[in-house]
């Protein structure tokens, strides 16, 4: 399995530090779309998940015979880092994942899966200890149903546009995406909104009027990247 550059490394270790909010809040201010709703995690998973994007499309399937199981090549082609990032239109009556897949994928040391979409198995990915976020958890096949589209091209996840490469985190608040030429600077917002939350924690314990801490001028703001 091919290994990830070592700046990749280190944006994944601070992602990994982060919460969604934050990234969300960072995304708002620099004008990027990012930020997903409706996808959560199926499982209670504590720790946040922090990867890069290895994407896979699934459609209906509109011709008979055998096809390749959905996420298989990608699960194959893997990089370790990776997180398979489903897009499958938000559908809710039919799995594109599920136990076999998990094992694959913690074995070729991917580290979960989001998912536009449902799945199933979803005991399996709690008893590994793989991540599983997605909408919905249904019994459901995908064999005979849908397919792969595509893999390794951008994809529409729960109407952002992301792209093979793309940083990903997912955490109880949902899941975000970063795209990967600015990665460096989202990653470094989401830093020093983090930040000024803690200060704003200390404020409010200390007395402070909520009013005057929440202020939307306490907040950064987008062309403000200086240090506090």
């Amino acid at each position: 399995m091919a290994r990830i550059a070592r700046d990749v490394v280190t944006l994944l270790e601070r992602l990994a530090r982060l919460d969604c909010c934050a990234v969300s809040d960072a995304l708002d201010a620099l004008g990027l779309p990012g930020a997903t709703t409706g996808v959560g995690r199926l499982w209670p998973v504590e720790q946040a998940l922090a990867g890069v994007a290895r994407t896979v499309t699934a459609g209906p399937r509109d011709q008979g015979g055998p096809a390749a199981h959905i996420a298989a090549s990608a699960i194959d082609s893997a990089s370790e880092g990776d997180v398979i990032v489903v897009a499958n239109d938000g559908r809710l009556d039919v799995s594109c994942w599920g136990g076999i897949l998990t094992r694959a994928a913690r074995y070729r040391g991917i580290r979960g899966v989001v998912i536009d979409g449902a799945c199933r198995d979803i005991a399996e990915g709690e008893q590994l200890g793989f991540p599983v976020f997605g909408r919905a958890v249904v019994p459901v096949s995908a064999r005979g149903r849908i397919v792969q589209v595509a893999t390794g091209e951008p994809v529409d996840f729960a109407g952002v546009r992301v792209e093979q490469g793309d940083l990903v985190l997912a955490d109880r608040d949902g899941v975000v995406f970063i795209p990967r030429e600015r990665a460096a600077d989202v990653i470094a917002f989401a830093e020093r909104v983090v930040a000024r939350e803690e200060q704003m924690a200390v404020a409010v314990l200390a007395g402070e009027p909520v009013t005057a801490v929440m202020h939307d001028t306490k907040f950064p703001a987008e062309g403000d990247m200086t240090a506090d």
